[in-house]
């Protein structure tokens, strides 16, 4: 029996799949985290992955009530441009938003630049360099496509060779629901889920080198997460951003282990100031 008369009668759906998923690997360029080096798997374009992460921002944004604090807006935006300017991104259109939320102890950032602060955070942060911090963390995810990588893992395992295509192109509802519950953005809004273990550290590490570049002593990350670590401890704590692995101390052995790679761009930088974050 020919291979053709099999394919129509049996073979059909899995050689499709098989084949879509093969064509989708020859065309999956070979990206690399920066910093790092990790080889990372992405099949979504840079402009799709920052166009899902603008409406993904969006629509936590209609949910969510912006701080009209300009205190906290002046600092997240000073700290956070001075970041993404060191970063390795290019044409990225940086958005920073303060969400007025006192109870959520979190951060988070999407495709394209697009990086939340909530109110909670600040208190705990308490000055610029354990801002530069957060910002840093959040900043490494974006320049890292963490969350393109994601939904590139979570398109294939959830869709298979029939959404391929329409995740290239963005528009079936089925994809952007997938795009949304990757990045933890469904029924529940500003409840994000965290990153992986070995992005979580990726992240570490590469926020470490970008606030050092910043200008932001690279010591201060350890006091911040020292402090993110007591902050739990009184259970007044959301767990989506304080309880991201790695734990709390594994991670602080983890930055103070980087420090003296981030401490030769610290030497090197522009001192950034060091203002103290206030309501």
């Amino acid at each position: 029996m020919s291979i053709s008369i099999l394919s129509k009668k049996r073979l059909t759906p899995f050689l499709v799949i098989v084949l879509a998923l093969l064509i989708t690997a020859t065309i999956v360029s070979c990206y690399k985290a920066p910093v790092t080096g990790r080889n990372q798997f992405i099949i979504l374009s840079q402009d799709q992955e920052n166009e899902m992460g603008l409406t993904a921002f969006n629509q936590v944004l209609k949910d969510e009530k912006i701080s009209n604090n300009q205190s906290y807006n002046d600092a997240v935006t000073r700290v956070g441009q001075r970041i993404a300017a060191v970063s390795h991104t290019q044409g990225y259109e940086w958005d920073f938003k303060v969400i007025d939320d006192n109870e959520q102890i979190n951060a988070f950032a999407l495709p394209g630049g697009k990086v939340a602060v909530y109110t909670g955070i600040l208190p705990v942060a308490q000055t610029d360099a354990g801002l530069a911090t957060v910002m840093a963390h959040e900043v490494a995810h974006v320049a890292a496509r963490h969350g393109g990588e994601r939904v590139s893992t979570g398109v294939i395992a959830q869709l298979g060779a029939v959404g391929i295509g329409a995740a290239m192109g963005g528009s079936d509802p089925f994809v952007y629901q997938a795009v949304m519950q990757a990045y933890g953005l469904g029924a529940n809004v500003g409840v994000l889920l965290p990153f992986g273990r070995s992005q979580e550290s990726e992240a570490d590490r590469i926020g470490l080198i970008y606030m050092a570049k910043a200008g932001y002593d690279p010591r201060e990350a350890v006091g911040f997460w020292e402090r993110m670590e007591a902050a739990s401890q009184g259970g007044s704590a959301p767990p989506e951003f304080l309880s991201t692995h790695p734990g709390y101390q594994t991670r602080i052995n983890n930055l103070r282990m980087w420090l003296p790679e981030a401490m030769t761009y610290y030497n090197g930088a522009a001192k950034a100031p060091n203002n103290k974050i206030t309501e």
